[in-house]
């Protein structure tokens, strides 16, 4: 039988209930739950029968778990994750990492003291058409990479109905389409081609109603030599996203809402097809909680290190400070 690992998920909003229903489909993992909320807490563990129920993460430590999962607003990660790396719990933190550089220097320390397992939640990565076509790219098997361009949107009051109540409506919790949205884009492009050097960037509140933060980001950036931009809105009726990377020798393109990636190397022919076929949206949060619980027994590395979300916060940070100022930014430290 398989040894079950004792995970605590700490916080269970819409995204602490998604990792508990995709831990539990694993089947390898033993959950308790820690929300400071005791009614939401109670709700959440009966739900998907969880024995142990916490109001307290000293109190739920008592408990040994081996793993935690932090799904808690964005100001919170790196003070909890502190706490729970100090006691040796391997850790899956939400993104972004952070709204700030706060503590994040102390964060690096006691992981690397401790040598504990630490991932950040970028669950694009665990997508397989994604992964795919960046080991193609990866392989330069379309040769080197020249252009990237990002372009989505969605109607996010459909997706998530209640983004006005919660810390998505200020951008001081992570609120925002740069730190909410737009940073998953920032992370698989730096997957795919490589960190970004520098940015300028643009943004605007321009639809959504109940919040004032932006809606509408884009972003011109270099990876290296590579050139890119990133376009995206929060509010268009089409719920699709389209990663497109031009090489030297040919084009590669993923296309998020058709679960399929593809190609082209000769102009005015057809593109060259791969598809997933059916993909439900939870299966990729299944694929990430199994990596990670691989990662944690030592047969994986962690699918976004702690070093990649750093550089995908610079990136977050370097976005905003362009919007407010209007100038390109530096982001490699």
């Amino acid at each position: 039988m398989t040894e079950l690992r004792k995970v605590l998920v700490v916080g269970s909003g819409a995204i602490g209930e998604r990792h508990i229903r995709c831990f539990q489909s694993t089947g390898r993992a033993q959950l308790s739950l820690c929300e400071v909320n005791p009614d939401l807490g109670r709700r959440v563990a009966r739900q998907y029968e969880i024995d142990e129920v916490y109001t307290d993460l000293n109190a739920a430590l008592q408990s040994r778990p081996e793993a935690a999962v932090i799904a808690t607003p964005a100001p919170l990660h790196v003070p909890m994750a502190c706490m729970l790396a100090d006691a040796g719990v391997a850790l899956l933190i939400e993104k972004p990492l952070s709204t700030s550089f706060i503590d994040i220097d102390r964060l690096l320390q006691i992981v690397e003291r401790n040598r504990v397992v630490t991932s950040v939640a970028y669950v694009y990565r665990a997508m397989p058409m994604l992964a795919a076509m960046r080991q193609a790219i990866v392989e330069e098997r379309f040769g080197r990479p020249v252009q990237l361009t990002l372009v989505a949107g969605q109607h996010f009051p459909t997706y998530r109905p209640a983004y006005c109540d919660t810390y998505y409506k200020d951008r001081a919790t992570g609120g925002g389409a740069i730190q909410d949205a737009l940073t998953h884009m920032l992370n698989v492009g730096e997957w795919l081609v490589g960190p970004i050097d520098r940015l300028v960037a643009d943004a605007s509140h321009q639809v959504l109603h109940g919040v004032d933060v932006e809606d509408t980001v884009h972003v011109c950036a270099r990876h290296g030599d590579v050139l890119a931009s990133y376009s995206m809105n929060q509010y268009q009726a089409p719920n699709e996203t389209t990663f497109t990377v031009v090489c030297e020798e040919g084009t590669a393109r993923f296309e998020l809402h058709r679960q399929q990636w593809s190609w082209m190397t000769l102009p005015d022919q057809p593109w060259q097809e791969e598809s997933q076929g059916e993909f439900a949206r939870d299966a990729a949060f299944v694929w990430q909680a199994n990596m990670f619980l691989d990662a944690v027994e030592g047969r994986a590395l962690p699918l976004c290190t702690l070093q990649e979300g750093l550089q995908t916060l610079r990136c977050n940070l370097a976005v905003l400070a362009s919007v407010e100022q209007g100038t390109w930014k530096n982001v490699l430290s």
